[in-house]
């Protein structure tokens, strides 16, 4: 259905993110990847859901002047929101295991932002979920820091691995939210964009 709507645009989608190509293939849309590197790095300034708002536009700078007039390019950037600051992706193991510590027994928020741009326009959604984890001990989170890739997710975890099937109690939103991409949200963009 968006594949037919969208037959004549060509799709950009400018991440390194395996979730987010699998996600957006499950779309049944044909697009390409396209990265170029961005340094993640935002005013102090902004807070909450702004963070990851201007995360997803900077990612979207480098590409203006590549842009065809049938393209359209995608670009998000999740960030784990608790406790009024915002997780990014750990440096190393032992920030990760800082990450988890400080999460674990808590609700926090995942929020992702998508920018979409063309030649002639540009628009920002984001969405937010709460998720909730059980009292992780640390043996738990050493064996899932050991065991999994953690730095290059947000706030150090990734839902779909073990540690969201054992750890995560609650969660109230979109679960692709967590994985870094609010389908629902991306659907209905590009129905209209």
């Amino acid at each position: 259905m968006l594949a037919d709507l969208l037959k004549s645009k060509h799709i950009i989608l400018a991440s390194s993110s395996p979730r987010r190509q699998e996600l957006i293939k499950g779309l049944g849309l044909d697009f390409e990847i396209r990265i170029k590197s961005v340094k993640e790095e935002y005013p102090n300034r902004l807070r909450h859901f702004e963070i990851s708002d201007y995360l997803a536009q900077l990612k979207s700078m480098p590409f203006v002047e590549e842009l065809n007039p049938n393209d359209i390019l995608i670009t998000s950037d999740t960030i784990v929101w608790f406790k009024d600051k915002a997780l990014g992706k750990p440096k190393d193991n032992n920030e990760a295991f800082e990450m988890l510590k400080t999460l674990s027994g808590h609700t926090h928020e995942v929020i992702t932002s998508v920018c979409f741009k063309s030649t002639t326009s540009q628009k920002t959604i984001n969405s937010i979920t709460h998720v909730t984890f059980k009292k992780l001990s640390d043996e738990e989170i050493w064996y899932y820091i050991h065991n999994f890739k953690v730095l290059d997710k947000a706030g150090a975890y990734g839902i779909q691995d073990w540690i969201g099937q054992i750890g995560v109690t609650k969660i109230e939103g979109s679960y692709f939210n967590v994985m870094g991409f609010p389908m629902d949200k991306i659907y209905k963009t590009l129905l209209t964009f």
